[in-house]
């Protein structure tokens, strides 16, 4: 057995619910070993993610493509800010190797924020996805993305690699961005996910758009309910939400930590907002379980048309 190391320091002791056994087997020195050969990285390690251990056991993880150094410096993440490194042109490959090599059915992919190419990093997500479905054909193939700035085009580059899910999260409340994500908005977000949703059905291609958000950092429920209604206006149909841990001292304090029933509660409330999958718990994290989510929602898709569109004037740029 090994022992993975969880850098998560928030500011008092954790409440029991927060505690896990992190013990880990054969399974996840191989997925490290494997990711360690190809040079790939990961947001599971990059952002320290409390449920590495239990997703590298079941042989899965969310690939970081686009180097591991940020162009934006978020006050609650814990992948490291600074001068992006030159973008890796045989990565795409690299990527569709190791999700062959793990037999993933369901494959998630983000990048740091690389606001210093001219499409953000959009040409190579997609070139990330056409190879991995080419070893790949049947499996689903889910995008995490950064708002590209708000620029339509890179959105559209983006899902010319055809994926299955477009995912982009808003994080937060408004009224909390500029001190957890002072570099982005709220508006310009909602807009990434309603003009990809509105791409897709302009084009008659089948896209599940997603989202996430995290609980702790100071919203309030009605914030949060605001927001749910917000992604739901912008197209969203499915959606995690999770507890807000800081990495370090340094990073944006944990505000309060919800006990497990109040997750339910949100769930029950995004669902009767009408999104298809929820995922709420305090473990929950973007990609946390993400084929099982999709599994959850796949079955009650609804059409395009059937999707509330946000007015045309409230996104403007």
């Amino acid at each position: 057995m090994t022992n993975i190391e969880v850098k998560t320091q928030a500011r008092g002791r954790l409440p029991g619910w927060l505690r896990r056994n992190l013990a880990a087997g054969a399974n996840v020195d191989e997925v490290r070993g494997l990711l360690e050969k190809l040079g790939l990285a990961t947001v599971c390690s990059s952002a320290h993610c409390p449920n590495i251990a239990e997703c590298f056991s079941r042989r899965t993880a969310t690939f970081m493509i686009l180097g591991e150094r940020c162009a934006r410096d978020c006050r609650f993440c814990a992948v490291e800010q600074g001068m992006p490194a030159p973008v890796r042109e045989d990565e795409p490959e690299a990527v569709a190797e190791a999700c062959a090599r793990l037999g993933l059915r369901h494959a998630v992919i983000t990048s740091v924020a690389r606001d210093d190419l001219p499409d953000g990093g959009a040409g190579h997500f997609a070139r990330v996805c056409e190879a991995v479905r080419a070893r790949l054909p049947q499996a689903v193939i889910e995008i995490l993305t950064p708002d590209f700035q708000g620029r339509a085009e890179a959105i559209e580059v983006a899902l010319s690699g055809r994926p299955d899910i477009f995912n982009h999260n808003v994080e937060t409340v408004p009224r909390l961005y500029p001190s957890v994500r002072p570099q982005a908005d709220y508006q310009r977000s909602l807009f990434v996910l309603d003009h990809a949703r509105r791409r897709a059905a302009a084009e008659g291609v089948r896209l599940h758009v997603k989202s996430g958000v995290m609980a702790g950092l100071g919203e309030t429920r009605d914030e949060l309910r605001a927001v749910m209604a917000d992604l739901r206006g912008a197209g969203c149909e499915m959606l995690t939400v999770g507890q807000y841990l800081a990495p370090s001292p340094r990073h944006h304090p944990v505000a309060r930590y919800l006990p497990p029933g109040e997750f339910g509660e949100i769930e029950a409330e995004a669902r009767a907002l009408g999104f298809r999958a929820v995922a709420s718990g305090p473990f929950v994290r973007s990609s946390y379980q993400a084929e099982k989510l999709f599994q959850q929602k796949a079955p009650a898709c609804v059409a395009f048309s059937e999707t509330p569109a946000l007015p045309e004037t409230s996104l403007s740029m």
